[in-house]
């Protein structure tokens, strides 16, 4: 089988305005995030993705052939842009099926298609609302149906959780999630990199147009193994804590914040052993032990400020 997405040597330009410089990156399967700043160049790769806008130099294949070229490869596309710009009168069932026979679905199919994918996000019993009166949450889930409604192999999300309140955020996690097990290859770009974190551990980060990393998130953070780590010590005696830790030969600088220490240690695992001993040799109550820079945030700010 050939992978999903092949992304050769991709460069675009807008004019004077360069929007992706020299990517390569390959897809095979599952779920992938795409993340990064605004202006990182994520909704331009999206688009390529999709087949809306094609490379200024270099080559993309989505399913081993041209998006660009093959209008039966498009048919596998499925794809809900960042914007929310559409036709509002229009009412939700009649929205999704009007992209739907866009999409290809023959117009005999196109209500059944229309009805099973507002089914699957959720959105059945809003079927009669016109989009206009609809909230951010809703209208991301109804995006997302008119994405899925011709039963499309590849999902492209541009940005599928912005703006929408947490509980939208669990639910279109869910719905994203079911997709996936039954299949379908998705590439979803967010900055709710939590969300992202919850979705997948294959991610690619992007800034200023360029592929900075990509991989699981664990192997990603591993790159950044010779930054020194911190870690916060939540505790009733953070003095206390600070002075028992500060002769380890690994820590590099503590600082006292309010209830805390923080430790900023070059070998994580050593420090969290020597924590556990000076907890147990001093008595000191932890109620927190926080790794600041092991989340994804973290690592992806570290990246994108000229990491290696």
């Amino acid at each position: 089988m050939s992978d999903a997405i092949v992304v050769t040597h991709c460069s675009k330009w807008y004019g004077r305005i360069l929007g992706l410089s020299d990517i390569s990156w390959r897809v095979s399967g599952g779920v992938v995030g795409l993340l990064g700043q605004n202006g990182a160049g994520k909704s331009t790769l999206m688009k390529m993705l999709a087949g809306l806008i094609a490379p200024s130099r270099g080559t993309l294949a989505v399913f081993g052939t041209s998006p660009f070229s093959d209008a039966g490869v498009r048919g596998r596309i499925g794809y809900a842009p960042e914007h929310d710009h559409t036709w509002d009168e229009m009412t939700v069932f009649d929205l999704v099926t009007r992209l739907a026979e866009l999409a290809g679905v023959p117009r005999s199919r196109a209500r059944d298609s229309a009805n099973h994918a507002l089914e699957q996000v959720g959105m059945a019993t809003a079927r009669a609302r016109r989009v206009r009166t609809l909230s951010k949450g809703m209208r991301q889930r109804t995006k997302l149906a008119t994405a899925i409604a011709h039963d499309p192999d590849l999902l492209i999300l541009d940005e599928p959780l912005a703006g929408v309140d947490p509980v939208a955020r669990i639910d279109i996690v869910a719905r994203i999630r079911e997709l996936a097990a039954r299949g379908k290859t998705i590439c979803v770009s967010s900055h709710v990199l939590y969300e992202i974190e919850a979705l997948t551990a294959q991610i690619a980060v992007i800034d200023r147009g360029r592929i900075v990393a990509e991989g699981d998130i664990a192997e990603i953070r591993r790159r950044l193994g010779h930054r020194p780590h911190r870690i916060r010590i939540a505790c009733d005696r953070p003095r206390v804590a600070a002075a028992a830790l500060a002769t380890a030969e690994h820590v590099a600088r503590i600082e006292i914040t309010g209830d805390a220490a923080i430790v900023e240690t070059v070998d994580l695992d050593r420090c969290y052993d020597d924590i556990a001993a000076a907890v147990r040799a001093t008595g000191v109550r932890v109620s927190a032990l926080v790794a600041l820079d092991s989340d994804l945030g973290a690592v992806v700010d570290s990246l994108t400020r000229g990491g290696s």
